[in-house]
């Protein structure tokens, strides 16, 4: 397993106490931009709302803001969750994209919320129950296949003269992934996040796939948390920043990333730190020979097509760096 599995970028556009939110959004556009001087396939943002440590609550937005400084690269939205909005909404909002950077933009999906109960309230989302039928509004809403007794038969997406580009759901757990089979969709997994055994859910997804346009055979992202560094050392040092950052997310008291000077001097509770135990599991940390071995190992058991790197740090700099080390590593096995 090497370079044949390609590499692409998760950015949730994290900002730090030392960083402001415009400034991470700018140091988005850089990311962008070094990913795609490094061969990466695809960069994409997540929509989350209410959250003082992500910047990325358009991600429609940071999209286009993207595609216009950037050249090769797609970027899409990892991804936009549906239940907040109206589906004609995403629809027009992708048609448009996809006609301003036509072949480069790819709309990730999920039904997941993204945010706070009470941030909820203020989007008006739907209830997630009714994703599949959302999903299957969009579809018929861009295609102009709604049924004649639809209400929204007779609407048309504007502009009208390019289609929705390739639609990937999200998982987590596996709820998804047989859904985007049957409609012959892209399917990623956030292991970067979710403790669930990705397998099931490949598995299903394979098991239920039907050839289509944008999909003629399964394809599969699978996403993992990485920091790449000089040393494990200092790998090892900079994760203690996502570690403060999720025990505070779990807490319910969500806050700009820490640096790793604030994370290790942070009084963990005995029960903090099982959880801090637990969640590194998830993550793959040390110089780039370590993580590189163990990503491909990782990789190779899934059966993946892609993997999507998302590394979570306080600084530009250490992404910056941590993104350039794996890519050079990937490179040359």
């Amino acid at each position: 397993m090497t370079a044949e599995i390609p590499l692409s970028l998760l950015d949730l556009a994290t900002v730090s106490t030392v960083d402001t939110p415009q400034s991470t959004l700018a140091n988005s556009v850089r990311l962008a931009q070094l990913a795609e001087s490094r061969g990466f396939v695809r960069h994409w943002v997540a929509e989350h709302h209410g959250m003082p440590g992500v910047a990325s609550s358009s991600p429609e937005i940071l999209i286009a803001h993207l595609a216009a400084h950037t050249s090769t690269i797609r970027l899409g939205s990892g991804g936009i969750m549906l239940p907040n909005h109206v589906p004609l909404k995403v629809a027009e909002r992708f048609h448009t994209l996809e006609a301003l950077h036509p072949g480069r933009i790819d709309l990730g999906i999920g039904r997941a919320p993204g945010t706070d109960q009470n941030t909820l309230r203020a989007l008006r989302s739907f209830d997630p129950n009714h994703f599949p039928d959302q999903l299957q509004e969009l579809r018929g809403l861009s295609a102009g296949t709604l049924p004649p007794e639809h209400p929204f038969a007779r609407i048309r997406v504007m502009p009208d003269d390019v289609q929705l580009p390739p639609i990937w759901l999200l998982g987590s757990s596996g709820a998804s992934a047989a859904l985007a089979g049957r409609l012959g969709l892209g399917y990623a997994f956030a292991s970067h996040f979710s403790p669930t055994d990705p397998q099931p859910a490949l598995d299903a997804y394979r098991h239920h796939f039907e050839p289509s346009e944008h999909f003629p055979r399964p394809h599969i992202i699978l996403a993992a948390a990485v920091i790449v560094a000089d040393t494990d050392e200092e790998a090892q040092r900079l994760a203690t920043s996502w570690d403060l950052a999720m025990v505070r997310l779990r807490r319910g008291v969500p806050a700009p990333f820490p640096t790793p000077d604030e994370a290790l001097a942070y009084p963990y509770s005995p029960l903090e730190r099982e959880f801090i135990h637990s969640h590194r599991k998830l993550q793959f940390i040390g110089t780039a020979d370590h993580v590189t071995e163990r990503l491909r190992d990782f990789v190779q058991k899934s059966g993946a097509s892609e993997l999507m790197i998302a590394t979570f740090t306080y600084s530009h700099t250490s992404r910056a760096r941590s993104l350039t080390l794996l890519s050079e590593a990937w490179q040359n096995p």
